[in-house]
């Protein structure tokens, strides 16, 4: 009898993982490629260009698998989206001068910052092994992201924290605001707010104009330019890839406990360094990986103690 209770747990735990994995190394293997997209293109258009390529995607399958995508609370799905579309747009700007699992490793430090928020600001008490997580956590992204991984610590170290510090607010908002929202509904939100934002920048910087360095430096000021077919390939290759990823992470927290697949999702490190290392030959100095293994740690405590 105890079998038959444990055995489905068990198998909706590792399907879950294997969801997660795939997540991983979809997304892992994308996001190396915006670097290539950074050397003649900008964010803002790059941004704009994938959301209209994700609402199409999404437009050829809503009616065959029946998803729900009209908002229950327009208001608070366009606030949580602007939250997460900010800290996205941090995230994919630094992909362009920094390795994807240095700038990962800044992102996971989300559950930290979800702690520190609902301590703070909700008043929820956390215990002494969730501080140690905290610790844990800033110790590994300043490893990661501080001296070592190009010179001083600086902007290079606080934007993708920043843009952890966001995705937790974001993740915060999903349960505050959004509750009863399908994850079709917040997903297209968050793919319409970055699109949105893309617009508005290539806006601003067709009227400022400003001097545009050459290749990847050039990313967060470069405006509209005639897309080649490399960048419509691979700006594809990424809205595709999002939403298959996003998909298989949203359906892995559908099936298993989420203290579980909140281990899983730190996969993610090991996968973005995995294809750095296949496709550019890049490798992470002994810093960085003992900064990934503090923050995957201060992530499994937080899991664990928060079940």
């Amino acid at each position: 009898m105890a079998t038959a209770t444990i055995m489905p747990e068990t198998n909706r735990t590792l399907l879950a993982a294997v969801a997660i994995l795939g997540y991983a190394l979809a997304i892992g293997y994308t996001d190396n490629y915006v670097q290539v997209i950074a050397r003649e293109a900008g964010l803002w258009q790059f941004h704009a260009t994938r959301t209209v390529m994700a609402f199409a995607i999404v437009a050829l399958v809503a009616v065959p698998l029946g998803l729900r995508l009209r908002p229950r609370k327009p208001g608070a799905v366009a606030l949580r989206s602007a939250i997460h579309g900010v800290a996205m747009f941090i995230y994919f700007g630094c992909l362009a001068f920094l390795p994807v699992a240095t700038v990962a490793a800044g992102l996971f430090t989300a559950p930290i910052f979800t702690l520190l928020i609902s301590r703070f600001a909700f008043g929820i008490p956390i215990g002494p092994f969730r501080v140690a997580g905290v610790v844990l956590g800033f110790a590994g992204a300043i490893l990661v992201l501080g001296p070592g991984q190009g010179g001083a610590i600086g902007l290079a170290t606080v934007l993708p924290i920043a843009a952890g510090a966001l995705y937790a607010l974001g993740n915060i908002a999903t349960r505050q605001w959004c509750e009863g929202e399908s994850a079709e509904t917040l997903l297209l939100g968050f793919f319409a707010m970055l699109g949105f934002l893309g617009l508005i920048g290539c806006a601003v910087l067709a009227l400022w104009q400003p001097a545009v360095p050459e290749g990847a430096d050039g990313f967060i000021l470069r405006g509209l330019v005639w897309p080649s077919p490399d960048f419509l390939f691979w700006t594809f290759v990424q809205a595709a890839g999002s939403l298959i990823g996003v998909g298989l992470m949203i359906k892995a927290y559908q099936i298993a406990e989420a203290s579980r697949v909140a281990i899983f999702e730190y996969v993610i490190l090991p996968a973005s360094a995995f294809w750095a290392f296949v496709l550019w030959g890049d490798l992470l100095d002994l810093r960085a990986v003992a900064g990934i293994g503090l923050i995957f740690a201060a992530g499994l405590i937080i899991a664990l103690r928060g079940r």
